[in-house]
């Protein structure tokens, strides 16, 4: 009624610059999404594409995690694929949206800005959000260093 019972996301939000053109970093994380999520974070254990064709808006995808010891399995749908650019998905049988920018810097750089958001937090992980946000926060980090690293490992010749 006033605003009380609003909750804020849990989000983290980090951003990195990466020594490879933007189209580079967006087939990378957007259309090689199946092969290359796992690789950037290994807390994915399993992933499928459930619908046919490319990666585009509209896909779903299943995935197996283990996020500090706790196993969870849910289903997402690319909500936002802006070629060379954008990829946006969203937790369809739990709250959480992942969003990956992706800007060019010149020819041979872009700037990658990842935004992880916990929209809604279970009732016995409420006491904890403090620890949760201060995890999300440090997954956010980690996830664009591993992207980088990735990148910058598989195209050597774009550094």
């Amino acid at each position: 009624m006033f605003g009380l019972l609003k909750e804020t996301p849990v989000a983290g939000k980090a951003s990195i610059i990466i020594q490879s053109p933007s189209n580079t970093v967006f087939n990378f994380i957007g259309t090689d999404l199946i092969t290359n999520y796992p690789k950037w974070s290994p807390e994915v254990k399993e992933l499928e594409k459930l619908t046919d064709g490319p990666i585009k808006q509209g896909t779903l995808c299943r995935q197996v995690r283990v996020d500090q010891g706790n196993r969870s399995e849910s289903t997402f749908k690319v909500n936002v694929f802006d070629l060379d650019s954008r990829i946006c998905f969203k937790g369809v049988s739990n709250p959480y949206r992942c969003d990956y920018v992706i800007e060019p810097i010149n020819l041979t750089s872009s700037k990658i800005t990842f935004v992880f958001e916990l929209l809604d937090l279970e009732l016995h992980i409420k006491p904890f959000e403090k620890l949760v946000r201060i995890a999300v926060q440090i997954g956010t980090e980690t996830t664009v260093e591993n992207i980088k690293n990735l990148i910058e490992i598989k195209h050597p010749d774009s550094t």
